[in-house]
């Protein structure tokens, strides 16, 4: 898993919203500390925009391709049907389990 800074500023501006999340602050803080220490901090040094029709998508993008990725997992894949370069496959969370695991259909 990779992240970067902007992505990281996003998710918790995000996960901020009141009302979005039914979890007190710190759970919601708790697991963004968990994101960035198991997560490798991914330098951006190309800027791919724009490419999707979300500009907060791009950060996601951009964290994905300069990781050299071979997975986006997300479950907003219709969103991310125009991501066809670099080697980058975008799969929902069940696909990479289901690949992983080695059970592809």
């Amino acid at each position: 898993m990779c992240v970067t800074v902007p992505l990281v500023m996003e998710y918790a501006e995000v996960l901020a919203r009141p009302g979005l999340v039914p979890v007190p602050t710190t759970a919601v803080d708790a697991v963004l500390d968990m994101i960035c220490r198991e997560s490798v901090q991914q330098p951006v040094h190309f800027l791919w925009r724009p490419q999707l029709r979300d500009p907060k998508d791009e950060l996601v993008l951009e964290a994905a391709v300069n990781a050299s990725a071979a997975y986006l997992v997300t479950h907003n894949v219709r969103d991310f049907s125009a991501v066809r370069f670099a080697g980058l496959e975008v799969v929902t969370p069940g696909r990479l389990l289901a690949l992983l695991e080695g059970d592809v259909r």
